[in-house]
């Protein structure tokens, strides 16, 4: 089975196109990415004005292009917490299917954190232990650990980088005043739905002793933070200490996000964010007192690779179908694709 997996996020339309057979691991055969810069456009009120539209009927009906370039069988489109929880979410939505064939369905932030789980302990498999996963996106958080294929423990937080900036930090560079607020609203969040330390998440602690488990971080805002903090471990895995963090977040806030595009591994698109997601990461460390996340390449896109997978070769009781709404036939070729690109053009 070749499938499109179309993730509609903050910054980009993410496709992922893979071969899936029972059996087999799950085999890439193409990624493409095209910006849709949703977070930048989202205003005060949380809609998404009619620019940011334009883009992303641009990007998902170039997403579409490429999927049916490599034969893909079926759809799975989902948007996360951008579009999901825009307060103009009906209009968008209708807006993309007419121009582009494709109504994209949502997972609720704990199946997100659940499917992240899944493709951690995927990557990782069962001699890591104990997981424990947190995932920053641009408009939430979500936490998840346990020691199955499933999570014990799953949570969910209105702590995207994306949104705590545009509703935080509106100075480039951010006013003194305004990191030290957010660090307080970050802090208050964290308390109402996390442990105090990793009690009730797993037995043990992360990294201490033979099977104690393991600690990791997905998304791309802790991929560029490990990036620019250049550790990695002694298997060369890449890493973010705390402490680490701690020293750098007064230095993120004094920069603008145009300084912070000069520090490696850091994109333009995510530059602006990069402080926030910061802040939400060093936070989440010192509540649940780890010392180090580990960057796991693997995350949401290939959870729900894998839970297609286990769909496909005959799903036992236990295997949840989380995604089930999601998956849809591969829309045929529209003639309206052709006049995507001249809306897209002028939403720049």
């Amino acid at each position: 089975m070749r499938t499109a997996i179309l993730d509609i996020g903050s910054n980009s339309a993410h496709l992922k196109v893979v071969d899936l057979e029972p059996g087999e691991p799950v085999r890439p055969i193409r990624s493409v990415k095209r910006p849709t810069r949703l977070a930048e456009a989202i205003t005060r009120g949380g809609r998404i004005g009619p620019r940011a539209s334009g883009r992303l009927s641009t990007a998902v009906a170039e997403a579409l292009v490429a999927a049916r370039d490599e034969g893909a069988d079926e759809l799975v489109a989902f948007g996360t917490a951008a579009l999901r929880d825009a307060s103009n979410r009906a209009e968008v939505v209708a807006g993309l299917a007419a121009r582009t064939g494709v109504e994209p369905s949502f997972l609720s932030g704990v199946d997100e954190a659940r499917l992240t789980f899944l493709a951690a302990r995927g990557w990782y498999g069962w001699s890591a232990g104990p997981l424990l996963l947190a995932d920053i996106g641009g408009g939430s958080l979500e936490i998840a650990a346990g020691d199955g294929t499933e999570p014990g423990f799953a949570v969910t937080l209105p702590l995207g980088a994306g949104r705590l900036t545009r509703e935080h930090l509106p100075g480039d560079p951010p006013r003194r005043r305004d990191v030290k607020r957010l660090r307080g609203v970050v802090g208050e969040h964290l308390d109402d739905r996390l442990p105090d330390g990793p009690d009730g998440l797993w037995e043990g602690r992360p990294g201490e002793g033979p099977g104690a488990g393991r600690a990791v971080a997905t998304s791309k805002i802790f991929a560029q933070l490990a990036r620019s903090l250049r550790r990695r471990d002694a298997e060369g895995r890449r890493i973010l200490r705390r402490k680490d963090l701690r020293d750098q977040i007064p230095r993120l806030a004094r920069m603008t996000a145009a300084d912070r595009t000069g520090l490696k591994g850091v994109s333009a698109t995510r530059a602006r964010q990069l402080l926030a997601g910061a802040i939400v990461a060093e936070a989440v460390m010192r509540r649940l007192e780890l010392r180090r996340l580990e960057v796991c390449p693997w995350a949401l896109r290939e959870g729900i690779a894998l839970r297609r997978l286990q769909q496909i070769g005959g799903p036992a009781p236990s295997v949840d179908d989380d995604i089930g709404h999601l998956l849809r036939p591969m829309p045929g070729p529209r003639s309206r694709l052709h006049c995507v690109g001249g809306v897209g053009a002028g939403a720049s």
